[in-house]
Order: C-alpha cells, then sequence, then structure tokens
C-alpha cells in the first residue's frame, strides 16, 4: 500500500510540475521530457484542425515550438508543446476560446 501510495503522489507531482500523464482512466499516457522551461498543456475534444488552431496562435505571438507531443484517447486528446519562451495569459486566453479546447495551462519549469 505505501508503494502505491508513492507511486500516485510521484505522478500527481509529475502532472503539475511537468504536465505528464501516467494511468489516467479518462486521459492517454503522455510523458515528454522537458527541452525547455517553457511548456503548455492543453486538453480538447479530438477533432480535426485543432492543432493547427492552436499552433496558428502560436505562430502569430511569434513563439516557436521545440518539442510536442500529442495522445488521444476516443473522444479527448492531450498535449505538450515546449516552446522558446514563456507564453502570455493572452496566448493562453486566445488558445482556451477555440471551440473544444476543454483546458490550457502553462507548465513553467527549469
Amino acid at each position: 500500500e505505501t508503494n502505491c501510495a508513492i507511486m500516485a503522489a510521484d505522478q500527481i507531482i509529475d502532472f503539475l510540475e511537468n504536465g505528464n500523464i501516467r494511468n489516467s482512466v479518462n486521459f492517454p499516457t503522455l510523458l515528454l521530457d522537458r527541452t525547455t522551461g517553457h511548456r503548455i498543456a492543453f486538453s480538447n475534444f479530438n477533432v480535426p484542425r485543432m492543432l493547427n488552431s492552436v499552433l496558428s496562435i502560436l505562430a502569430d505571438h511569434d513563439l516557436n515550438v521545440v518539442d510536442m507531443l500529442n495522445k488521444s484517447r476516443e473522444e479527448i486528446a492531450y498535449n505538450l508543446i515546449d516552446l522558446d519562451r514563456p507564453a502570455s495569459d493572452e496566448l493562453l486566453t486566445r488558445i482556451q476560446a477555440i471551440e473544444g479546447v476543454v483546458n490550457v495551462r502553462s507548465v513553467e519549469g527549469p
């Protein structure tokens, strides 16, 4: 029981600090090693043109994608995108406003 509790706590910490997901019932497993300290994480309905919409907003803000991972499980998708510099609150608001985006957050790290 202790080992399971430690494992669960470690997975929650990894989600909060890095956006990584393991052993979720509703979301796909998604693990992306950090390439920069600037990351956004977002979940969305798994529909066409979603990534194109998000990447267009990043380009509008002159942000470069350094690394990216997208995984889906049935109707839901989860994404981690490492950027060359921090995402602004305005950028996060624009992504959140896209129809089909469930949640978006900045995951700044070391």
